[in-house]
């Protein structure tokens, strides 16, 4: 899954909704099941996540949407092999960025 989110310190949840096309519902739930991710609060209390939440992201949307992961699968999964699960998980991202790119180079011909 490759999103499309400029590079900056802090995404908006509504940002990161949108680039996973979920609603912030989802992003909320998965905050609070999942450890990894800890958003910064701001003195509204809106959570504003770092890229290093964002590829957290990326990891538990790859298992739990794209490889059927239970919740509890998916966080086992984490805990067993975090750095297998993160290594597949980036071969897999780099190869679709550069499918994705190769398409956009294919088409401009």
């Amino acid at each position: 899954m490759h999103i499309d989110l400029p590079e900056k310190r802090y995404y908006k949840i509504g940002e990161v909704a949108k680039a996973f096309a979920v609603n912030t519902s989802l992003i909320r739930f998965w905050e609070k099941e999942f450890d990894v991710i800890k958003p910064k609060k701001n003195a509204k209390g809106n959570r504003l996540f770092t890229s290093e939440d964002i590829s957290n992201f990326k990891l538990i949307y790859y298992l739990v949407k794209e490889r059927g992961f239970t919740l509890d699968g998916a966080k086992q999964k984490l805990k067993e092999n975090l750095n297998g699960v993160v290594n597949n998980h980036e071969i897999i991202s780099r190869l679709e960025s550069v499918k994705a790119e190769l398409i956009k180079i294919k088409n401009q011909l």
